[in-house]
């Protein structure tokens, strides 16, 4: 299995609950750290939204790997951000049988 090529810097977010005072909460999302990651397209489809149609895009996105416990591992609930683009994490996996790589699965999300 090739190297994959990790070119682009990516910063990892995890996702906290934040009371709104009210007796509700928000969720709010701080900083884990920056992963450099390399990233492909799956697969497309469109869906109906408010707005009418709206296009959604799963992603492979490999990262270098970290053990289980470890902060700088991925988790599905959290999501990667490459400037204005946000990708929430469905899924992650070891790329190759080492654990050198993760492959991280993710849908990107269309900010409102």
């Amino acid at each position: 299995m090739a190297e994959p090529r990790l070119n682009l810097p990516m910063i990892l977010e995890t996702p906290e609950r934040q009371g709104d005072g009210a007796g509700g909460y928000r969720t709010v999302w701080q900083v884990v750290g920056q992963l450099w990651a390399g990233l492909s397209a799956v697969s497309g489809a469109e869906r109906s939204g408010q707005a009418g149609a709206q296009s959604v895009v799963t992603w492979r996105i490999v990262t270098r790997g970290a053990p289980e416990g470890d902060p700088r591992r991925p988790r599905p609930e959290q999501r990667l951000r490459m400037g204005l683009r946000l990708f929430r994490i469905d899924a992650v996996a070891e790329r190759d049988g080492d654990g050198r790589y993760l492959t991280c699965f993710a849908r990107e999300e269309k900010r409102t």
